[in-house]
This record gives C-alpha cells, structure tokens and sequence, in this order.
C-alpha cells in the first residue's frame, strides 16, 4: 500500500516509516524542512512537504495514498490544550478526503483515555468523552470522522523508548539534571505504561494491515513502571540524590511537568495482542534507562 504518515521524521514517526518500508509499503512522509526531507529519502521514503497548519499539505497527502498513518503532534506542552485543538483540525483535515472511501486513518491518543477504574487498567473498549485530558480532542474528531463514514482506529501511546528517549521522561531527567536531585511525588507508587519504539512502530503497522475501523489499540509492553523506579534510576545515572515530594512541591520542582508526574497510568494492551497478534519483544523502559548515557 502507499501509506502518508505524518510526524514521519520524529521519534516514533521515523520508526514507523521504516517499519512500512521494510514490510514493502510505499510511503510518503509529512516533513516542514530540507533535513527531513532528506531523511525520508535516504530511508527509501518520498518525501511530502507541509506541516499541521498547512491544511492543504495534510489534504493532499491524504488524496494519493491508501492509507493514512497521523502519529504527528506538537509536543510543546507548555501550549498543550491548543495543541490538542490542532490535532483534532488536523485529524477533521485528514478524515474529510478520505470519507466515503475504505481507505484508513489511523489516528493517536494516549493510554490516559483508556483509564475507567482508579487503580486499574486502561484498557481498548473504553473511552470517556468527556475526559478532563485536552488530549480526549483527538479521539472526539476520531468519532466524529466514523460517523461520517470514515474508516477509523486509533493507537494508544504510553511512555515510548529507547536508549535515546523515553517520552515524559526525558523532561524528568532534564529537571533532575537541572535541579540536581531525582524526584517523585508521595511514595511514587503511582504508574507509567511503557513500550519500545520498534515494538509501537510495529504495531502502528500491524494496526494498518490487520486492524479493524474504530477499534482502539494499546502499544503497551509493561503494563505500570513505578515512578520512583524511574527517579531511582535516573538519579544512578545523573548521580544525584533521589526525593520524595508533596503534589504541591511538585508543582514547582517539575513545570509543567508537574501536572503529569503523579498521575497513575496503568494500562494492558491484551485485547490488543489478541487481536493483532502483536508480541512486544524490545527492551524495558528500566533496562533502557539504566542502559543510556547521561553525560
């Protein structure tokens, strides 16, 4: 298939590109710069120009491709909620070229809007649409492009990895390095799912060959890292000491980290693996951790 994925030069984005390459897709990837145009190419990919706020870049990618693959996302979190509402534009963009066709978009979300029960799981079958995340924008537009016929699944996102980067985390391990401590919040009992990048890069493609329209998807490899797991790592390899703090200090020590660290996660992507067959396979987000280089 001719697959556009935008967001096809960044960390989860370049990934998938590779994966569809490898499996004998065509693609062709949203890039706003030379540097990734060149990428793209040097992959085996073509390269298409535009960027989010480009609307028509995003319509005429979508027009010639068989699929669509929308993993981008301005990742400015200090201008989270007007991100939220770009992304729901840009998934409104996407899903009006392909209506009325059998073509599908495949759209991300986080594990957050999986979370029913405190203390339980995230899981595949549940949404709330009023969910207090700015982040429930993307899945609305998601319902709202299904129930204009268009062929819709969405992915999951947690804590995505390598030895590189590591989603929310790399901003935990920049304030530990700039405030020279590691820290949580209360016992930091509280969870982060996780997954590798080359295990989500997989399942964006097996989600694409295999999946169903509005299904949802879970790219979760370890179900809940506690967080002061993760602080107690970091502070190994930055080798600063480790503290606990209140939610109200948090607030200060992390920025705007600070509304995210002690929210507890937990997640399964078990009717995932039922359904896609897919098996994560890659390192932990500990052992990628304890693994990188910090200096």
């Amino acid at each position: 298939m001719r697959i556009f994925v935008t967001g096809s030069t960044g960390f989860i984005g370049s990934a998938i590109v590779s994966e569809l390459i490898n499996a004998g897709h065509q693609v062709h990837g949203l890039t706003r710069s030379d540097a990734g145009a060149q990428s793209l190419i040097a992959a085996g990919a073509e390269a298409h120009r535009g960027n989010l706020e480009d609307l028509e870049s995003l319509r005429s990618g979508a027009a010639k491709a068989d699929g669509v693959i929308h993993c981008a996302f301005d990742h400015d979190f200090s201008r989270f909620q007007a991100n939220c509402e770009k992304d729901r534009r840009s998934i409104e963009t996407l899903g009006a070229v392909l209506t009325g066709s059998d073509r599908l978009l495949i759209i991300t979300s986080g594990t957050g809007m999986g979370n029913a029960v405190p203390g339980q799981p995230a899981t595949e079958d549940h949404f709330d649409p009023s969910h207090p995340n700015p982040r429930v924008a993307s899945e609305l537009a998601g319902a709202t492009m299904s129930a204009r016929g268009v062929n819709v699944s969405v992915v999951r996102l947690p804590q995505v990895h390598n030895r590189i980067k590591q989603g929310l985390i790399t901003h935990a391990i920049a304030v530990a390095r700039e405030k020279g401590v590691s820290a949580y919040v209360g016992d930091g009992l509280n969870r982060w799912p996780a997954a590798h990048v080359l295990d989500t890069a997989r399942l964006y493609r097996l989600a694409l060959e295999k999946g169903e329209a509005g299904a949802r998807y879970h790219a979760v490899a370890e179900e809940g890292v506690p967080l002061r797991d993760i602080a107690e790592v970091i502070g190994r390899g930055l080798k600063v000491p480790v503290v606990a703090l209140s939610a109200e200090e948090a607030a200060g020590h992390f920025g705007w980290l600070g509304a995210f660290i002690g929210w507890d996660l937990l997640a399964s992507s078990a009717r995932t693996q039922a359904r896609l067959g897919w098996r994560p396979t890659g390192p932990g987000l500990i052992d990628d951790l304890e693994q990188m280089r910090y200096s």
